[in-house]
C-alpha cells in the first residue's frame, strides 16, 4: 500500500509521496512506472506530476520528480513548494527556512508570515550550454526565431524554457503549437514552452505547455524563466506578478541574476493506493 499526498500549488497538482516516513510502501526505483500510472487522470489519481521527498546527500532534504510521461524532470517550482509543505505538516522541521536538493542544486524555502512560501529558485543560466540546447555552447537565446512565425528567448531555472512573447495568450491553439515547440530540434532533450502576454511592467500573463506533461494550470520554473526573459528583452521590470490560469506567483529576478519565486502550496487530500 501506498501512502501518498495530493497538494496542488496554484492548480500544479502532485502526488507527493514521503520516503521519509516510515512505511512509505514504494521507492525511487518505481518512479516512472508510477508516475505513468498515477497521474493519469482518467484511470489513475490524476496529477502534473509524482514526486518523491526523501533524504538528500548534500543537504537535509530532496525531491525526485517524474512527469506523467515516466521521464524524471531536474526540478519543478511549483512541486518544490508543495515538498516544502510536507516537510513543515509532516513535522521533518520547524525551522523557517530549509534546503532542498534538487535535480538543478540545493534551493531554500522560507516560510512566510502569511502562509505563502518563497523558493530562491538559484541563478537563471543563459547560454546554450547551460540550457541544454545545440549551438555555440557559450551564446544566448534572445529573441531568435523558432518557426511559425514566433520568435523565443530561451532560459534555464535548471531545467530549460523557450518563452514566447504574443499579443494575446488566449488566441494561441496550445494543443497544436506547444508540442511541436517541445520538440524542437534546437532542444535535444525537449523544453517547456510558455506563451506570455505583457498587461505592463509589472504584470504578464502565462500559458504554459510543460515538458512531458502537456498543458497544465501553473509552471513555477517557468513563470520564472518568463520573468528573466521579459527583463532580458526591456519588456518588464525584475519585479513582476504572473498570472496563470491556476493563480499569479510574485517573480523576483535580483541583479545578482537569482530568481525568488513566491506562491502558496494547498495539501487537497491524502489517500493510500494499492498497486
Amino acid at each position: 500500500m501506498i501512502r501518498f499526498e495530493k497538494l496542488q500549488g496554484i492548480g500544479n497538482d502532485f502526488v507527493v509521496v514521503d520516503l521519509l516516513a516510515p512505511e512509505s510502501g514504494c521507492d525511487i526505483d518505481q518512479g516512472p512506472e508510477l508516475a505513468a500510472t498515477l497521474c493519469n487522470r482518467r484511470l489513475g489519481i490524476g496529477a502534473d506530476g509524482l514526486i518523491f521527498l526523501t533524504k538528500g546527500e548534500a543537504a537535509p532534504f530532496a525531491m525526485r520528480m517524474f512527469n506523467p510521461d515516466g521521464s524524471e524532470s531536474e526540478m519543478c517550482g511549483n512541486g518544490l513548494r508543495c515538498v516544502a509543505q510536507m516537510i513543515r505538516s509532516h513535522a521533518h522541521s520547524e525551522d523557517p527556512q530549509v534546503s532542498i536538493e534538487t535535480g538543478a542544486g540545493i534551493l531554500t524555502a522560507q516560510f512566510l508570515a502569511d502562509g505563502q512560501i518563497q523558493i530562491n529558485m538559484g541563478r537563471a543560466r543563459l547560454t546554450r550550454a547551460e540550457i541544454g540546447m545545440i549551438g555555440p555552447s557559450e551564446e544566448t537565446f534572445i529573441e531568435q526565431p523558432v518557426g511559425a512565425g514566433f520568435t523565443g528567448t530561451a532560459v534555464s531555472m535548471g531545467n530549460p524554457h523557450l518563452v514566447i512573447f504574443v499579443p494575446s495568450v488566449a488566441a494561441i491553439d496550445l494543443p497544436v503549437q506547444g508540442p511541436l515547440l517541445e520538440n524542437h530540434p534546437l532542444f535535444p532533450n525537449r523544453t517547456n514552452v510558455h506563451f506570455i502576454e505583457v498587461v505592463d511592467r509589472d504584470h504578464l500573463i502565462q500559458r504554459t505547455w510543460e515538458r512531458g506533461a502537456g498543458e497544465t494550470l501553473a509552471c513555477g520554473t517557468g513563470a520564472c524563466a518568463s520573468a528573466v526573459a521579459a527583463f532580458l528583452t526591456g519588456r518588464a521590470n525584475r519585479q513582476v506578478k504572473i498570472k496563470l490560469p491556476g493563480g499569479n506567483l510574485q517573480i523576483d529576478y535580483q541583479e545578482s541574476a537569482q530568481v525568488l519565486m513566491t506562491g502558496p502550496a494547498k495539501l487537497v487530500y491524502t489517500g493510500e493506493y494499492s498497486p
